[in-house]
């Protein structure tokens, strides 16, 4: 027998559409293919299998459908199927921090430029931060798979052609070079690193989270394919602290270029690491903006070279 849960994921930024449960009657209704994903548990609430990459794909379509009208989405085989609720809190979160030298006012349109740094297949935090705010970004990555996947979303969404560029890193020991042009001026940059040194660290990291989602579940004998995720997904040489450390050392050559330099942080252990790094490229003012995604906690780690002043006079 179902029940009716309405209560809210507190942890959720306040302008998160997902802090209440999901609407499964509303999303189906849009997204049929999720029908047959959706079962009842032992509370008598409706959900999917979330460590099901498959599953948690058909309620990505769903949601972005009814939510952000994305009439079309998918991406291929064995890529990272992010969950939408926690990648929409990063654009808020950058809102907000935006906001801050910006009178308390949230910049909107297309004259605020994004440059998310790893776009994976799926392209979701340029389709989200155009959807909420109507801001522009160039997506890069350094998989041309993944690339012409997000060429084929953004066909595919007529209103995503204007708002989304994708362009392909050609050179992985790189972030910035070969992206950021003399002439280009990005509002801020964004990034979810690869948390892994390694292919078996990131395998026992999701053994791990299978184990904590189904801890019944012993025949996941592939979770890293079982949960979608190419190599630069998940993992990079130094993994997650090398990743940020190279992208700091990089951003001291485009410090007048943007106005905000940003990353997540998945691993507090790292902080530490990344807060000496940043000392010694010297930014004019650093913050951690934290955040939690039902049992996660992570966090934004974001600098700027650019002084007050000139923070108050950055043209949106």
């Amino acid at each position: 027998m179902k029940t009716t849960d309405n209560s809210e994921k507190n942890n959720l930024h306040s302008r998160n559409l997902h802090r209440s449960r999901y609407d499964f009657e509303l999303l189906i209704s849009n997204c049929p293919e999720l029908k047959t994903s959706v079962f009842i548990n032992q509370h008598g609430i409706e959900t999917i299998d979330f460590s099901n990459p498959l599953a948690v794909k058909k309620l990505n379509k769903a949601l972005l459908q009814t939510y952000y009208d994305i009439q079309s989405w998918d991406i291929p085989k064995n890529y990272l199927c992010p969950p939408i609720p926690g990648r929409t809190d990063y654009i808020h979160y950058l809102a907000d921090l935006l906001a801050e030298t910006n009178n308390g006012n949230i910049p909107v349109g297309s004259s605020v430029l994004g440059l998310d740094i790893g776009t994976g297949a799926n392209c979701i935090y340029p389709i989200l931060g155009s959807a909420i705010y109507n801001w522009s970004f160039v997506g890069t990555d350094i998989d041309k798979k993944a690339i012409e996947n997000c060429s084929k979303i953004i066909e595919a969404n007529p209103k995503l052609t204007e708002a989304i560029s994708l362009q392909q890193q050609r050179e992985s020991r790189f972030i910035f070079k070969n992206i950021i042009i003399p002439e280009d001026r990005f509002t801020f940059t964004m990034c979810n690193p690869p948390f892994h040194a390694s292919a078996e660290e990131a395998n026992k990291s999701a053994s791990r989270k299978i184990s904590n989602l189904n801890p019944n579940d012993k025949k996941n004998t592939n979770p890293v394919l079982n949960f979608g995720g190419q190599n630069a997904e998940l993992w990079c040489n130094g993994g997650e602290i090398g990743f940020i450390t190279q992208m700091i050392y990089e951003s001291v050559k485009y410090a007048s270029q943007c106005l905000w330099f940003t990353t997540l942080v998945s691993k507090k252990e790292n902080l530490s690491a990344i807060y000496k790094t940043l000392k010694k490229v010297n930014p004019a003012v650093v913050k951690t903006i934290d955040m939690a995604q039902g049992q996660k906690t992570s966090r934004i780690v974001a600098w700027t070279f650019l002084s007050n002043t000139e923070q108050e006079t950055w043209k949106f």
